[in-house]
């Protein structure tokens, strides 16, 4: 879950680190009136959920209200790579010394945390990385320790921040990994950290996101999800505790298990079908469910055929069936639909299967080989 500029710097500041006087707004008028507020020259930042909104015309700066109004009324008319602005930040604004670039990430290979400095703040960092990986200094963190001071000052050092501001670093260093920790970030990042002409140090921007998996420890953060960046089958899924992936392929799949489903796409790969999605209906496989689960895969106008692989554990596989058949009542599929079934009653469950007329399979080689046979119109 990725969050607004303005929301990850409003979470930065509850953990000490200093971000300019700024509110968001909505409408035109709301800009002026934060504009006046502040009483100085304003920046008017567009917040949507991609790169490049200053090239975009995203960002600009305002001398006074009038101005804030007039360029907050064109920014929110807007569309950036295909996403609305629907609200702008008005930030006051700074006058820069310098930037620094600040983040902490997951590193895998690493198997733990790692924190970034570059002294080539406000740039994408992905371009510094592949043009001159030498600038970027990069710190592991042990997880069970946390972010030590001396771990801070070598960043700091790294960078070539002059020894006064060493001490302001370490704090906000120290802001982000606690930021970062408590939050459950997959990624906390200020780009820039800028020094002022004043000798400040302020967070001109953040970028967050959330891991998906630790929203249910975090129930303030359910109201800053942002749909306009979201596939809605994905939206759809997730309010019936669906696990739902789009893709690019044209046979749908729906698996009671994350693993099996791994298992499913893989050996349609393997036989050269192309999965059109990741689908986990999880255990319980009722109709209300599985109806919901074909609505979403039928929603995808590629999908050319759908493969149900259900394992039947504590579930029957009768049971399963029957919530099969009644949600094709409701749903009325168009495309072939191969169902494997196994487990207790899987006998049972492909009987009641095939009286409804559906095509089933025993194995999952034979209904994969099935489902790419139906994608290529050569199954009836």
């Amino acid at each position: 879950m990725k969050l607004h500029e303005y929301q990850s710097k409003q979470i930065f500041s509850r953990y000490g680190i200093p971000i300019p006087r700024g509110k968001v707004a909505s409408t035109a008028q709301e800009a002026r009136q934060i504009a006046e507020e502040l009483g100085v020259m304003v920046v008017v930042k567009a917040q949507v959920l991609v790169g490049g909104r200053g090239k975009a015309g995203g960002i600009r700066l305002a001398k006074d209200p009038i101005e804030a109004e007039e360029i907050a009324a064109k920014i929110l008319a807007m569309q950036i790579k295909d996403l609305p602005v629907r609200k702008v930040l008005i930030d006051e604004a700074a006058s820069i010394h310098s930037e620094i670039y600040l983040g902490i990430t997951n590193d895998r290979a690493a198997r733990r945390p790692v924190i970034m400095a570059s002294s080539a703040g406000g740039v994408d960092i992905e371009e510094v990385a592949r043009t001159t990986p030498e600038r970027i200094i990069k710190v592991h963190i042990d997880p069970l320790l946390g972010l030590r001071d001396y771990q801070a000052r070598d960043l700091a050092a790294g960078i070539d921040l002059p020894r006064e501001h060493w001490r302001n670093f370490i704090a906000v260093a120290h802001g982000l990994w606690k930021t970062y920790t408590e939050c459950d970030a997959t990624l906390a990042e200020i780009n820039p950290l800028v020094l002022t002409t004043e000798n400040r140090l302020l967070a001109l921007d953040g970028k967050m996101i959330i891991d998906d998996n630790a929203l249910f420890r975090h129930p303030e953060f359910s109201e800053m999800r942002d749909l306009d960046v979201e596939a809605p089958a994905e939206v759809e899924a997730r309010k019936y505790g669906l696990s739902y992936v789009k893709l690019d392929g044209d046979i749908g799949c729906m698996v009671n298990g994350a693993g099996l489903a791994m298992a499913t796409m893989d050996i349609l790969k393997l036989f050269g079908g192309n999965p059109a999605n990741f689908l986990d209906i999880g255990g319980g496989a009722n109709a209300e469910r599985v109806a919901a689960a074909l609505r979403i895969l039928l929603s995808d106008p590629n999908v050319r055929t759908v493969l149900l692989n259900v394992f039947g554990g504590i579930t029957r596989c009768d049971e399963v069936a029957h919530g099969i058949v009644n949600a094709m009542k409701e749903v009325k599929p168009k495309v072939p639909m191969i169902v494997r079934l196994v487990g207790t009653n899987a006998e049972e469950g492909r009987r009641i299967l095939a009286d409804a007329q559906m095509i089933t399979a025993e194995t999952l080689v034979e209904a994969a080989q099935k489902a790419v046979a139906a994608a290529r119109g050569g199954l009836g």
